[in-house]
Parts: structure tokens; sequence; C-alpha cells
């Protein structure tokens, strides 16, 4: 991602969208404002159209032909010539059959059969469409500017003996910065202050301050509420959480839905095929009408040009989506396409890891046992050399006890994925880890230790069994309210797959209601049951994980939700939907968002087809005037819009 660079994201890519993406949007561009620039030409217009209507219909006896209709060529210029030249610039890029094109044709048609006002109207309505649409987008893309509201401005940054103002992307990693309170930092970092409280919704979704305290990380985008602190940077700017997210969400509305893909598919096929049709209702008749008319049937066709203009679908579909997208990122859930809030609504088994997803993964040291002459201070200085070279969440608890290390020297460390690790410490050969990993070392573990339930981590040093340590990992507040959740969302199964013993993992599925579990499983063999349930059948299939053991699992599953995405760049990377505060009852939220979006999207898929068809018989038969057709074409894309549109004020639990 290039700094300083928001590339405008687009709700469609027709050509009847172009007018939304001819310019990129920059960091302090609002999009579309309405300003009185915008609305006059529209305004001008109504002006004329309406005092030429009140001379028609008092017959002003200076309102003849030749001035009338230079009246109403006066009302449609504001309006009709940016489309005219909307069209003209379609039909040079090979694009010829756009709206642009049948709204042209329509227009100048009706002037042709003296129809000025319904010329006049036609265009008229459609540039009032086309505020409606651009102020509805600014809406559906308020979620995003807030994101981009939070862009860091710059950065003080401690050089030459002072804090001096920098731009954040020329921030160094491991440099000093000072932030003020109520003002935004500027780049991931470590805290060197005593304590910071800190806003994080921009990041998380939720709004409560987030206490922060000396040695813990703090990421951009966040807002300092409290005095002024201080951090060391850890990240450039376009590696930092906020860039990252920024980028995903901006990228998203480019994974187009399959629903959103068929209709675009759909229009370039049918917006040509309703040209032809009107063309033969104009000129068939002649072979099978006896008292044929041709101005008659000229008419009826420009209605039906009118008529069948698509923008209702191909504008308010990706409204729809991008709408859910929008409210799925306002409510602290990211997802990285439209294709995958479709892909939410099918999900009928979800997988979940435990540690750290239905589990907080902050493991406490509950009991400390030795064995073989070892006393516990010793002991513990030796795991805890150990442990040091592993990021796990038990390895960080083991570094949390008070122990003073001696001249402690590591060597030759291995990780047995799934099991420990093993090293030389001082000439000693040293293993910590699970029961299998001391099988494997032919080291006898006592049977006694089989009955205890919490997790564990066994110790061997000089191939003699020296102790064990009981670690303990507290659920979730949410966790069994998620559950429940799913299930009524529709989810059939609930899986829950973990790399820890197979008796803390039945445990805690029991406790909340998950439907089976099995434990003790490597990263490959979670793999291999996610793997099985897909070929069960055509069930789409969820794996809810932490983004970082789970990656493999993430990217096979259907639909891959990593948990508290916030500073895992593998969860960045291989999660298809992302959510940020680590709670798991937005698991079942976003699969709400996902319904919601869809309901909507097919709603006015029906509608846009329903009227259509309609006032398109009504038409072509010659009972309906321009006037239907408005409402058929401007109408019944105001209320597609309007019915999108609500998925930003929807309040899901």
């Amino acid at each position: 991602m290039k700094e300083h660079k928001h590339p405008h994201t687009h709700i469609a890519d027709d050509a009847c969208c172009a007018k939304h993406s001819k310019a990129p949007a920059t960091e302090h561009q609002h999009h579309h404002t309405l300003d009185f620039k915008t609305y006059a030409p529209g305004l001008f217009s109504f002006l004329m159209l309406a005092s030429g209507m009140l001379l028609d219909h008092f017959e002003a006896s200076f309102f003849k032909e030749s001035f009338r209709l230079i009246w109403y060529i006066v009302a449609y210029i504001p309006v009709g010539i940016p489309v005219l030249k909307d069209s003209w610039e379609s039909i040079k890029k090979g694009a010829v059959f756009t709206e642009f094109l049948l709204m042209s044709i329509a227009t100048l048609g009706a002037f042709i059969l003296g129809e000025y006002p319904e010329g006049v109207t036609v265009m008229l309505f459609y540039a009032v469409g086309e505020l409606f649409q651009h102020a509805a987008v600014d809406k559906a893309k308020s979620n995003i500017k807030a994101l981009l509201d939070v862009r860091p401005n710059e950065a003080l940054v401690y050089r030459n003996a002072k804090f001096t103002p920098v731009a954040p992307d020329a921030v160094e990693v491991g440099e000093r910065v000072q932030v003020r309170k109520g003002e935004k930092i500027p780049l991931d970092g470590i805290l060197l202050s005593a304590k910071a409280s800190l806003n994080t919704a921009a990041l998380t979704g939720e709004s409560k301050p987030d206490t922060i305290t000396q040695g813990e990380a703090v990421y951009a985008g966040s807002i300092n509420r409290d005095e002024v602190i201080e951090l060391q940077t850890t990240a450039v700017f376009k590696e930092s959480a906020i860039a990252r997210i920024l980028e995903l969400v901006q990228n998203a509305t480019s994974r187009k839905s399959k629903t959103e893909l068929f209709i675009r598919k759909f229009a370039k096929v049918y917006t040509p095929l309703v040209a032809f049709l009107a063309l033969a209702l104009t000129f068939l008749p002649y072979f099978f009408v006896a008292d044929y008319v041709f101005k008659e049937w000229l008419y009826r066709a420009l209605i039906f040009l009118v008529i069948s203009c698509p923008c209702a679908l191909v504008i308010s579909i990706p409204l729809g989506y991008f709408g859910g997208l929008g409210a799925a990122s306002r409510n602290g859930i990211l997802f990285k396409g439209a294709s995958f809030l479709d892909a939410m609504t099918k999900i009928k088994i979800l997988v979940t890891d435990k540690t750290g997803t239905l589990t907080q993964g902050v493991f406490r040291i509950k009991t400390i046992e030795v064995h073989n002459g070892w006393d516990e201070t010793r002991f513990m200085a030796y795991v805890k050399a150990i442990e040091a070279q592993s990021t796990h969440p038990i390895a960080k608890a083991i570094q949390e006890y008070d122990v003073e290390l001696e001249d402690l020297e590591v060597k030759n460390v291995e990780e047995h994925s799934g099991q420990g690790l093993k090293a030389t410490i001082n000439g000693k050969t040293v293993l910590a880890g699970n029961a299998e990993l001391l099988n494997n070392h032919n080291i006898e573990v006592p049977q006694s230790l089989d009955a205890i339930a919490e997790t564990l981590v066994l110790v061997a040093i000089e191939d003699q069994f020296a102790g064990y340590i009981v670690v303990a990992d507290a659920l979730k507040a949410d966790a069994k309210t998620a559950i429940q959740k799913l299930k009524e969302a529709g989810v059939q199964q609930t899986v829950m797959l973990s790399g820890d013993k197979d008796s803390i993992t039945q445990q805690i599925a029991q406790s909340l209601g998950i439907t089976w579990a099995k434990g003790g499983l490597l990263p490959e063999e979670k793999l291999r049951e996610v793997e099985e349930l897909q070929a069960q059948g055509s069930t789409k299939v969820a794996f809810v994980g932490d983004g970082i053991n789970d990656a493999p699992v993430l990217a096979t599953a259907d639909v891959g939700i990593a948990m508290g995405g916030l500073g895992s760049d593998v969860a960045i990377e291989t999660a298809d939907v992302i959510i940020q505060n680590d709670e798991p009852s937005k698991v079942a939220q976003a699969m709400q968002i996902g319904r919601s979006t869809r309901k909507i999207v097919w709603q006015n898929i029906a509608l846009a087809f329903g009227v259509k068809a309609a006032v398109l018989i009504l038409g072509a038969g010659g009972l309906a005037t321009m006037w239907e057709a408005v409402f058929a074409d401007v109408g019944v894309a105001f209320l597609a819009i309007l019915n999108a549109i609500r998925l930003q004020n929807m309040k899901w639990n």
C-alpha cells in the first residue's frame, strides 16, 4: 500500500457508474459533496420545465412552437449535456450500449416527436437520481471515511535532543515518539510510559477505553485519552495495524459477490438487447398492424428504452453489498470482499480453535511440582530459559514467573510442532512440552498426571523427568453466548479442535454446548479434520482461529475467520473475515449482517425486475406514458437505493 494514497473504492465498474469514479479520492477529500454547484443545473432545469409547462397549460400567446422548442432546449441542456457527453465517451471506449445511450436516444426522440416536457422531465429525473445515488454512496462510505479520518497526520519524533514533527512514513523502527492528549498514535510500538488510556474504536469497533501498561503493544490509529505518553516504534507506517486495516477495507469491494458479478454480466447483455427490441418495436409493427403510425410506435419504443435502463440493478446491488461491508466494519468485523458476505449465509458447520478463540489465551501458572531432587527456583530458571525461545501463550505465562535467571547459556533450540521445545542449557539437554514430547525421547512420565485436566508443561533435564507446571486459561466472557447465537443463526454443527490435551478440550466443549470436540491435534491434523468435514457434502465449513498457528486451516476452510487479527500479519493475509475486538460472539453477528445484506440485495432484484417487466408490457401495448416510464426507471432506483442504505442503520445483537 502506498503511503498517503487512497484509491477510490468503486461501487460498480459499469458504465452507468462511470461518474462515480472519475477522480481518485485524497485523504481529506469528501466524495460527491452536494454543494450548490452540484444541484444548481438541476434546479435551473426544474424551474425552466415548470414555467414552460405552466405556459403550455395557460396557452400563452407568445409561447409558440419555435420559441417553445428553444425554451425546452434551454431547460434540457444543463441536465442533458453531461449524459450525452458520457454516452459519447463510453462509445469511444467501446462501451456502446450503456444507460447513457438509452437515456440520450429516449429524450432526443421525445424532442423529435414534439414531446418536449417529457424529454426534459426524463433527463431531469435522471439527474436527480444521480444526486441521490451520490448521497447514498456517501452514506455507505461513511465508515471508510471514519477510518481515513483516524489516519495520523504527523509524528513527534525525538531527534537532535527534541521532539520534532515529521510525516509518519518518515519514522524508522526503534525511534522514540511522543503522543499528546487527544492525538492519534502515528505508528505501532511499545509503550515507554508507565501507562496509557487509549480509544481503540477505529481498530476494534469498541468505544470503551483500553488501558495499556509499560512494555505492552500500542497500535497506530488509537487515540491517547489522558496525559502525554511516549512509545518506541516497532514497525514502519505502511506495516502498521491501521495501514493494513485501511488497505483491507478499501480493497474489499474489488472482490465481488457471485450475485453482483452475475448482474454486471447480465447488464452487458440486457442493455443492447432492449435497444434492439426498441428498434424492433418501432418498425416491425409496420408489417403486422393495419393502421401503423410511425410516430405512435416510436413513442412506445422510447418509453420502452426509458423503462429498460438497468440503473436500479447496477447501482443498488453493489451499494447493498458495500453497505453490508460498511456496517460490518462499524461493528469491528472486516470482510475481505462482498463474496464472503454471501459465503457467511451458507455456513452450516463452524469449526473453532480453543486457545485465544474461545478462551482468553492468557495463561497463568497454577501449580509447580518438582521431582528427582530439583528445587523450584533452579527448576523454574531452566524452564524460563528454554521457554524464552517461544512465543506461545503458555511460554509467556512462564516468563511472568518471578525468578532471577542464573547465567544460563541456551543452545541448539529445536521446536517440535504441537509438542514443545528441546534445547541445550549449560551443557544439559532440556525438554519442555507435553507427554508426547517426553515419550518420543524415551522419558517416563508419571501416570498420575493423566488425571490432571488442566494444561501441563512437562519438563525433563538430562533424560530424567524433572517436574511439571500446571497452567490455566479462562474462557472469554461471551464464549457461551457465542455458541448459542451461532446455533440460533442456523449453524447445524459446532466443532472445537485444539492442540491442547483432549481432556481439557472435552471439558470446555461440554460446558459451552459444542456439538463435538477433539484435542491433542497438531496443525496438520486440524487441517485434515476440516478437509474431512468439507468432503462430507456441499455444506460450507467455516473455521475460526487466532490467525497464527491456524493459518493453513484458515486458508483451506470455505470461510476463514481470524480472531483478534489486529496485530497479526498472518491473520490479515490468510483469513477471509477478521474479528477485530477478539469477541467470538461477533461471528454470529457477521452471519446476521451477511444474511441482511443478501436479503436486501434480492429484494432490490425482485423490485427492479417486477416493476420494469410490468411497465415494459404496458409500454409496448401503448398503455403506459413517459411518466410511468420515469417511475419504472428513476422511481425504482430511488426505492432500491433507500432499501440498500437501510443496512447502515440496522442493529445487530
